[in-house]
């Protein structure tokens, strides 16, 4: 059986590919892997049976059946998920021992180190808009976010990829990078930009949102 994951029934994102299983289905793709996705709402997430698997009732989780005398394996948290999918499977961790660390060095950074002043950032908008500091909150968490960008435009420069080849710490970069897509901020490192639109050009990435983006349309059909 393929492993499963699981993901939005209906994604807050409204099918762009930010929510977090694109990532897992994108390693999924690069890996040329076959897998299953079981949809949740909101109240599913929240239920006891998910809670089992995730126990902080969010997405994405994967399961895979056990082989043999080896147990099943469940997992949450996207950046352990993407970071067995390429330690198990082929195409996203170079074979080099430096090198395969150097790649999985880059996606702990993404997702400790960028990716929690774009969520705040982010998170603010949401939820402090109407208070009377909101331009002054705004303005610093701005200036948080372009002291990471102009660090890792810095170390990227003219590079393709961030070491080497293509591996799953640019899949995890690139994912993180999306949430500014369009943004001013982003628009100022034009390397970055460049990069971003290269994993966005990647086979694997466009069938993984294809993917993800057919939910939200079916949905969207149906009325759900």
């Amino acid at each position: 059986m393929p492993p499963v994951i699981t993901g939005f029934a209906n994604s807050p994102d409204r099918g762009r590919g930010h929510a977090r299983d694109m990532r897992l289905r994108w390693a999924f793709e690069e890996a040329g892997v076959p897998y299953d996705v079981r949809l949740l709402s909101f109240a599913e997430m929240k239920e006891e049976a998910h809670l089992k698997l995730h126990p902080f009732g969010q997405i994405p989780t994967y399961e895979e059946d056990g082989s043999g005398e080896e147990e099943g394996l469940a997992l949450f948290e996207s950046g352990a998920i993407v970071l067995h999918i390429a330690e198990r499977h082929g195409g996203l961790l170079p074979k080099e021992a430096g090198a395969r660390a150097r790649a999985i060095n880059w996606l702990f950074a993404a997702l400790n180190t960028v990716e929690p002043v774009i969520v705040e950032r982010e998170t603010a908008g949401y939820t402090e808009r109407d208070k009377d500091w909101y331009g002054d909150r705004l303005a610093m968490l701005d200036e948080r976010v372009d002291i990471r960008l102009g660090q890792l435009s810095r170390r990227l420069g003219e590079a393709e990829w961030l070491d080497g080849d293509f591996s799953a710490g640019d899949l995890m970069m690139v994912s993180v990078l999306r949430r500014i897509e369009g943004s001013a901020l982003l628009a100022r490192y034009p390397n970055l930009t460049a990069y971003v639109a290269r994993g966005e050009a990647r086979p694997a990435y466009k069938r993984a949102f294809a993917a993800q983006l057919a939910v939200f349309e079916g949905r969207t059909k149906t009325g759900a």
